[in-house]
Order: structure tokens, then sequence, then C-alpha cells
């Protein structure tokens, strides 16, 4: 009992499982060797979803006695990639990772994405170029941020100060356009980030936010153009991504340069981990949850005509938080929903 007690509470050793955000794990490759946060669990490995993946946490398994746990980096719009992590690791966990391995929650949600391009176009477009955001930006944005708050610094205007979107304030940014780009994934994937453009200009200070796919439609060069026919003076681009705005400059486009600054990505990654730990003490590894990560993602379906309730679902959930336990803490603990938060992480 207390050799599986230390296999769990130990340090840990973390994988970052990567997808269409991070270019399959490629943009994530200078967090590895290195432990997150400066002194948080050490980053074995950032790879794809699949076998690469199942090859990097037998790796860690077997490098260590301690915890495994594996991050699904997405920003909020890759359902898949948290489920396609969970089938690489079900087989693992039941085997050689017992006990010890644990699937963390999403490193961030969709909610949280709104408040990073909202700091991050903020920063560039006052700064004329590149610039990152920091730690405590991204912290508040992976605590409870939702589209509207202030995750890119303090709480959203109530009184006369300026406002944008549904307010009679102004936008101070008002000639310039964002342009938010990203790989090209799939046709839910990237609708979502034309959501998300727009919820960015809705509680952001620029007259113009719009979306380039990198590998889709429109490309970087036609959103940039898109951009000054609609009457922008300068152009920045702002990736939704863990990868760079853009993968060839453009003439006359702003590179916004990261999202994220790595040390924030760290935090982050951090305190996912540390999350992930806590459950994993209670035994709860976070699979099963995340098996379930692309319900309700992708093509609704009905049922027709009197056909309502003719055949079963053999969904094996509960539409309930992503990780949750009933023990008998004092505090509460805030897990994520697959497509909602995610747990808090607040800097020190």
């Amino acid at each position: 009992m207390a050799a599986r007690q230390a296999a769990r509470s130990g340090p840990a050793t973390v994988v970052l499982a990567g997808g269409h955000e991070s270019d399959g794990g490629r943009d994530l490759a200078a967090l590895v060797g290195h432990r997150a946060g400066g002194t948080g669990p050490a980053v074995h490995a950032a790879t794809a979803a699949g076998r690469h993946l199942v090859e990097a946490v037998r790796s860690a398994l077997a490098a260590t006695g301690g915890p495994v746990c594996v991050v699904p980096m997405t920003l909020g719009r890759d359902p898949r990639l948290v489920a396609d992590t969970a089938r690489a690791l079900r087989w693992l966990a039941a085997g050689e990772g017992r006990e010890r391995l644990a699937l963390t929650a999403p490193f961030g949600a969709a909610e949280h994405l709104v408040g990073w391009l909202r700091a991050a176009a903020g920063g560039a477009t006052r700064t004329g170029g590149a610039t990152r955001t920091g730690g405590a930006a991204a912290g508040r944005a992976a605590g409870k941020a939702t589209p509207g708050n202030a995750a890119a610094g303090g709480a959203a205007p109530t009184g006369g100060g300026t406002r944008t979107g549904t307010g009679s304030g102004t936008r101070t940014d008002g000639e310039g356009a964002v342009l938010i780009t990203a790989p090209a994934a799939g046709p839910f994937e990237d609708a979502d980030l034309f959501r998300i453009a727009r919820l960015v200009r809705q509680y952001g200070h620029h007259r113009w936010v719009e979306v380039a796919l990198t590998g889709g439609d429109p490309e970087p060069a036609e959103g940039a153009e898109r951009c000054r026919l609609l009457g922008a003076a300068a152009v920045t681009a702002v990736p939704a991504s863990f990868g760079p705005a853009l993968r060839t400059a453009l003439p006359g486009v702003r590179d916004g340069g990261p999202l994220l600054r790595p040390s924030a990505v760290a935090g982050v990654v951090a305190a996912r981990t540390a999350a992930a730990l806590h459950l994993l003490g209670h035994g709860e590894d976070g699979i099963a949850a995340g098996l379930d990560a692309e319900h309700g993602h992708g093509y609704a379906h009905s049922h027709g005509p009197g056909d309502a309730g003719s055949h079963p679902h053999p969904h094996n959930h509960s539409h309930g938080h992503l990780q949750s336990h009933p023990h008998g803490h004092p505090q509460t603990h805030p897990h994520g929903h697959p497509r909602a938060h995610t747990p808090t992480f607040t800097p020190h």
C-alpha cells in the first residue's frame, strides 16, 4: 500500500500530447527537458497522440518510479486530441501504468483562448510589434475566465470607462486590425475559431478582428488583404496556437509574437499536473472522462418522427464535471468541463 501511494505521489514526470494547435507537439519542443514553472514536474516529451504518445509514456514510466501525467495541449479547439490521448492511455493505465498514469484536464478551454488572444492583440498593437503574453495574464485566463472578463488584466469595465461591444464606449485601436491565425484543422474546429474571433472583437478594442488559416481558407495573405480592404491602416497577426503567428513573413503585416510566453505555458502545465496528481491520489486517473471529450462535438443527430427514444445511447458517462470526486475536504475543487473551464491556476 505504501509503495502504491509513493508511486502516485512522488515527483511527477510530464508528457505533452499535441494536436493541430501545436503541429503535433513540434511547437512544444522548447519545453522538453525543463521543469514546468521552473520548479515543477519535469517535461519528458512532447508528441502527437497515437503510437508516438504511447512510446513516450512507456519511456517516461520506465525512467522513473513516480507518477506520469499526460497533458492534452489544446487551447480549447481540439476535443479530439483529448479523446485520442485518453484512448492511447487506456491500455497503459490498465497495465504498466496502473496507479501511476494520469490524464490531466486540457491545457485550456475556448474561454481561456479568448482572453489570451485579447491580451496578445492588445499588447502587440500597443508596442507596434512582437509581444508575448506574460504569466500573470495566462494565470488569470486559466482560472475562471469568461469571454467578457478581463483575462488580459482586471475586471471588465462597468462604469464610465471605455468599453467595446454592446456598450457606448469607443475602440482604442480602431484603425488597426487583428488577424488571428491558426493551422487549418477540420470544419468544426475552423468554424469555432471564427466564433472565438467574434468574441475577441466584441470584448476587445479593435474594430476589425479577422481569421486566417494556414493551409486553409482564407490563407494569411488573403486574410491580411481583407483587413486592408475593410479599411485597416495596420494589420497585426496573432496566433491561436502554440506556434508562430506567421510561418512566412507577409509584407505590411506585423507579427504579434507567440500567444503565450514559454514560462506562462509551463505554469499552466504545472497547475494541470498538480490537479491531476491530487485526483490520482484519490484513485482517479482522468482517462474515463477524457474518452468522452468529443461528445457533442461535430454533427448533431436527432431522432426522426416517432423514433424518439427508440434506441439507447450507450454513452458510459454523466454530463457533469470532467473530473469529480466526492470526498470530505473542507474546500471544493473546481474541476473543469471538457468545453468550459479548467482547474483554476493562480500564479504565485
